[in-house]
């Protein structure tokens, strides 16, 4: 019958959803006509629902006790002995009856119902898939096919062929796609927009990054290095602060590679990003000179309460520490935590000299106390007060006045 037939084509266009599992499926379909068949044989009615997926169609079977006649009470539970020993001779009172129920038995009306029913029983089952696969898989990488492009957004095609969206905001400025490229971005967000889930992409987050070094590098893979924090200026520059908890393993090293053939890749993916690889260090002072490479700074004073950095540094090396467009010292300032200002040093570079001019006099160790809290010059050592050298450096008073008296003395004799 049409009706029949409809509901046969109904299994077929399910039968070729590629996100849901046959078990899945004959699940819905029985859930579905037991509802139909419990309304319309009552709720104490015996039965069961058989699906075929492949097939594409269905048995269900209603179960009746044999009653004597005249004592049926309820037709959808019971039968008559009369009329069951129509359908096997051999049927006794107390037997239970097996009987097909045809589609055809079915009214137009609830047919209908079924096939409404189905459809959106399956839509709602796609859509609670997709939102739990993808929520699970924030901040993981995906690489996908693009199959819109519109001025606001991309639109890409996972392996599944669900859509996710790569919005303008989150595409790095020298991004330019068209439909049939491949695609490689970080899930950012999932959300639900009027029922419908939404799989927000991005190549603009810091997690972009450290999921490409992640897969880069085996080390980070491995554990043995960690990726402290990752601040960028998309399309522009990038900082990335890693802690090796392997003495014998340089992390900068690692994630950089052989000449380059680990790093070279994800630029290449970010479109010429310059990406800055920093040893993690709890010094801020250390931290802040290392952020700002490669601008080469006199002396640094911190305001731990405020969370603020005065540098000091040389004329020329002012336009290094900002970088273009302010990246640096911004990305720096985001790296280490705190507010940097950057001043000139007003020594004279010819009057000065390197502190490392006296590891005749000191062992490098003590010179090397001194350069990490901004003191690498002789003029650098001379700007702080003894009790400032003597709290920072933390070195004993009689190596700094030692030290203290190095530095006049040099100075002196030019």
């Amino acid at each position: 019958m049409e009706e029949r037939v409809n509901l046969i084509e109904t299994f077929s266009e399910f039968k070729e959803f590629k996100n849901i599992d046959r078990e899945s499926l004959m699940r819905i379909l029985e859930d579905i006509f037991r509802s139909v068949l419990s309304k319309k044989l009552g709720p104490d009615a015996n039965f069961d629902v058989i699906v075929n997926v492949d097939r594409g169609d269905l048995e269900i079977q209603q179960y009746r006790e044999i009653v004597e006649d005249g004592a049926v009470e309820n037709p959808n539970t019971q039968i008559a002995l009369s009329d069951a020993i129509k359908i096997e001779p051999d049927f006794e009172v107390g037997e239970e009856v097996m009987e097909n129920i045809r589609l055809e038995d079915f009214a137009r009306r609830e047919i209908l119902s079924l096939r409404q029913n189905l459809i959106s029983k399956i839509m709602e089952y796609e859509k609670d898939l997709i939102y739990k696969k993808y929520e699970n898989n924030v901040g993981e990488l995906i690489t996908g096919e693009v199959t819109q492009v519109w001025r606001k957004e991309v639109l890409v095609a996972d392996e599944e062929g669900i859509e996710l969206v790569l919005p303008k905001s989150e595409q790095i400025p020298a991004d330019h796609y068209k439909k049939g490229d491949s695609i490689t971005a970080v899930v950012e967000r999932v959300e639900i927009i009027s029922s419908t889930p939404r799989i927000t992409l991005s190549r603009t987050s810091p997690m972009f990054l450290e999921r490409l070094l992640e897969r880069e590098v085996d080390e980070i893979r491995d554990g043995l290095i960690t990726i402290k924090n990752v601040v960028r200026s998309p399309g522009e520059r990038a900082k990335v602060l890693v802690e090796s908890y392997d003495d014998r393993i340089d992390p900068v090293g690692a994630c950089v590679g052989l000449k380059g053939s680990r790093i070279h890749g994800i630029i290449h993916e970010l479109h010429n990003e310059n990406i800055d690889i920093i040893n993690y260090t709890n010094n801020p002072k250390l931290l802040i000179t290392r952020a700002l490479n490669p601008a080469k700074i006199s002396f640094i004073e911190i305001d731990e309460e405020n969370k603020k950095a005065d540098v000091y540094m040389k004329p020329d090396q002012v336009s290094l520490a900002i970088g273009k467009g302010g990246y640096n010292i911004k990305l720096a300032g985001k790296l280490s935590g705190y507010e940097i200002d950057v001043f000139r040093d007003d020594i004279e570079e010819e009057e000065d000299v390197d502190l490392d001019e006296f590891n005749d006099v000191f062992d490098q160790w003590v010179i090397d106390a001194f350069k990490n809290i901004g003191c690498d010059t002789a003029k650098s050592v001379l700007k702080l007060s003894r009790e400032e050298l003597i709290q920072r450096t933390d070195l004993e008073e009689e190596t700094v006045d030692e030290m203290i008296a190095a530095v006049k003395e040099e100075l002196d004799e030019e």
